[in-house]
């Protein structure tokens, strides 16, 4: 028989002790208002709707098990992490900053879940004591902090080694069987290195698109009703019959920001203008609003207050609505895209017999129904306007206060074993480290933010920017070297381009080749950086790789 009990967080000791008992399913209610310190899981303990829990310095003992269910997303915010068992239920488990796990092992069980979706972000570097067992299509893994790119190589019946780009081994997988009894392989999965498998241009359940029979909704169309489309460089409505509907259903991932984490965009009623929409509007982030002659995305137009991103809708389905050639709709009163083929349209199931299909991805350059404007000077004046009249618009969002903002990049170094090596020295733009011996290679660490974050959304740009490289020398054995390989070209992993021959920025944990130092010699790095931030105070440094299926 079986032995149970119910405790609730607040019962809980916020300085340590044990939660549940070994031999024991104990289930926890509510949620904890602050971090928890110092707990150790003993038995079966099931974390279910308990909101954010956020563990610092906590274990799991040998006989326990910890169970993240649906509604629960368990932060690991501790320097190691725990040895034991976690097991996914539909929740969701983060970690970033530990790098190790005391020299045990963690065990992160995904069980028979294939009816739920888990998604599990860890740092990379902590994956050498990490085993992922029962894995199966659906399951979302993503590596902060990744060497870029991975591989996943089949190591055996059920076997797969997850490899960065290096050749290096990070973590394995045991997987689940499908329903054949087959182990899944490693065919049976994908990996994105930017965390986005594709870009979601789309209308959500209920959105009313224009027709000759009148209003009717998106997901009542089929192929061949007629739509009213908009000739504006003529000024006048034409009639297209649609060639293709297609339908898809999307999963939120929370761990990424707002406008990849897929939350879809609320257009408040009369947001842009008196009726327009004429009701709330939901669509996709990258979905294209059409003003003045040119197609803006949604997500550079969410001000917080009349069009913010719903994040209470953490599921949903979408849909493609096509005609033969792109075309400006009306939906919910506004003009906005219908669907253009880039090359995602395998992602969207349909019914019935596929009119037309274009034979090659088309492109926005190319086939667009109007141009796509991402210019700042354009989009910034736009977005300030719609801000303005949110006075106007019932139901309108208090706009959050003003971002707090830091400059400090908290610059460092990791090696490739993990090991932190904080700056010896810091004089005006230079960093001074003192390398080990034989190192061959580190990565520059650093808070990073996105300037679209930093500045507003009508900037266009969303790459992660940490700091600004210019010369980086090595003295190592009386030599002195200058490394100049992220000033190459081809760049290594985790740099951008800056627009200057002598200058690069990183993403904020970018590789360093140094070359073969003298071995047996310890080295002095010394890195100028010309410019950094500002940073939102609360965000640290993440390059991602994603797994799902």
């Amino acid at each position: 028989m079986t032995t149970t009990a119910t405790i609730d967080w607040a019962s809980i000791p916020q300085a340590g002790g044990d939660v549940g008992t070994d031999g024991v399913t104990t289930t926890v209610t509510g949620t904890p208002s602050t971090a928890v310190n110092g707990i150790n899981f003993a038995g079966t303990v099931i974390l279910d709707n308990n909101g954010r829990v956020e563990l610092q310095t906590s274990t799991i003992s040998s006989a326990g098990e910890v169970v993240v269910a649906s509604g629960t997303n368990l932060v690991l915010n501790q320097s190691t992490l725990p040895t034991g068992k976690i097991k996914m239920d539909g929740g969701t488990l983060y970690n970033q900053n530990a790098y190790d796990t005391n020299g045990g092992n963690l065990v992160i069980d995904f069980g028979d879940t294939t009816s739920k979706t888990n998604t599990v972000t860890l740092n990379a570097y902590g994956l050498s004591h990490i085993t992922f067992t029962n894995v199966a299509p659906g399951d979302n893994i993503t590596f902060t902090n990744s060497y870029g790119n991975i591989s996943l190589v089949d190591s055996g019946e059920g076997i797969i080694t997850v490899k960065d780009s290096s050749g290096k081994t990070l973590t394995t997988f045991h997987t689940a069987k499908d329903k054949d009894g087959n182990y899944y392989t490693a065919s049976s999965f994908s990996s994105s290195a930017d965390g986005d498998n594709s870009v979601l241009t789309c209308f959500l359940t209920g959105s009313m698109i224009l027709t000759t029979q009148g209003v009717v909704a998106v997901e009542e169309l089929q192929m061949g009703d007629e739509v009213l489309a908009f000739d504006w460089q003529r000024g006048e409505d034409v009639v297209r019959p649609l060639v293709w509907v297609g339908k898809a259903h999307a999963v939120v991932r929370p761990h990424l920001p707002d406008d990849e984490a897929g939350y879809p965009v609320r257009i408040l009623k009369n947001a842009l203008a008196d009726g327009v929409p004429f009701k709330d509007m939901l669509i996709t982030a990258e979905h294209c609003l059409f003003f003045e002659d040119k197609f803006i995305p949604a997500r550079m137009l969410v001000n917080g207050s009349s069009i913010f991103y719903d994040k209470s809708i953490l599921s949903y389905d979408y849909y493609h609505v096509e005609t033969a050639e792109h075309s400006v709709l009306t939906a919910d009163g506004m003009l906005t895209e219908s669907y253009l083929d880039t090359g995602n349209r395998a992602a969207f199931r349909q019914t019935g017999k596929v009119v037309t299909l274009s034979a090659q991805p088309r492109s926005w350059e190319n086939n667009a129904a109007a141009p796509l404007c991402v210019a700042r000077s354009v989009v910034e004046g736009l977005f300030r306007q719609i801000r303005a009249r949110t006075s106007k618009v019932d139901n309108a969002r208090k706009a959050d206060g003003k971002t707090t903002l830091v400059h400090n990049p908290e610059l460092h170094l990791v090696t490739e074993s993990g090991a932190v090596i904080m700056p010896m020295r810091h004089e005006g733009a230079r960093y001074s480290f003192m390398l080990p011996p034989d190192i061959t290679a580190v990565r520059l660490v650093s808070r990073a933010a996105r300037p679209s974050d930093v500045i507003g959304p009508f900037v266009d740009d969303r790459r992660q920017l940490g700091v600004a490289v210019s010369d980086i020398r090595l003295v190592a054995g009386k030599k002195l070297t200058l490394i100049k390989a992220h000033l190459d070209a081809q760049k290594p992993e985790g740099w951008y381009d800056a627009g200057q021959e002598d200058l690069a920025w990183t993403n904020g944990n970018a590789l360093l080749p140094l070359g073969k130092m003298q071995k047996g010699t310890m080295g002095l790095l010394s890195i100028d950086v010309l410019a950094a931030g500002p940073y939102i105070a609360e965000t640290q440094p993440q390059s991602d790789v994603t797994l799902s299926a």
